[in-house]
């Protein structure tokens, strides 16, 4: 699978905004994330299996808000009957959809319809208070959830506590817009893209 990167031509590396000054390590880091395996497991209403023998990636379906992951594969719960399996192994989907009956469940290759960003930082939780009306506050590492930016329909990854790490999630057809938001957030502490 070749995943072509919508922010390519405006995702410049370097530091950008008040950096001046500032410990490298106290500033922002911003990033783009790809070459991911990305799909959507649904399962039908009409269903009668329990959830809770389904597996990707030797992992279970995490509960409500909440993810499940190991070192290649996270599996982000995005509503009642409703994951997002985000891997490294490029050949998941593949694999995955061996075992998975179409008629319980519903499996969607998104791979090549999202932009996805990672901020790290201190600051990245003030970043997303910016232009987000969740309560950043409340979220810690393991959680997930969908939201807005900005305007802009975003899902929201919490990688990590320390270092501070959150993916944030939009359709590839807003990548640029979101892009120059969260970065534009980001000036005021000073960032560097990597």
């Amino acid at each position: 699978m070749t995943q072509f990167s919508v922010l390519n031509s405006i995702h410049k590396k370097g530091k950008f905004g008040n950096h001046e000054n500032k410990n490298e390590k106290n500033l922002l880091k911003i990033s783009e994330i790809n070459n991911l395996a990305i799909f959507q497991l649904v399962k039908f209403k009409h269903s009668a299996i329990e959830n809770d023998y389904l597996t990707i990636d030797h992992l279970g379906l995490p509960a409500p808000l909440k993810v499940t992951s190991n070192d290649t594969t996270r599996i982000l719960w995005m509503g009642p009957n409703n994951w997002l399996i985000v891997s490294k192994k490029l050949d998941l989907l593949e694999n995955e959809s061996k075992k998975i009956d179409n008629v319980n469940f519903a499996l969607t290759d998104l791979s090549n319809s999202k932009t996805i960003i990672e901020i790290e930082g201190d600051l990245a939780d003030e970043v997303l208070k910016k232009g987000c009306p969740l309560n950043i506050n409340e979220m810690k590492e393991g959680d997930c959830s969908n939201s807005i930016y900005n305007s802009i329909s975003v899902t929201l990854d919490f990688i990590s506590d320390n270092p501070k790490k959150i993916r944030v999630f939009s359709l590839r057809s807003y990548g640029e817009s979101f892009y120059h938001s969260i970065t534009d957030a980001c000036l005021e502490y000073g960032y560097i893209a990597i």
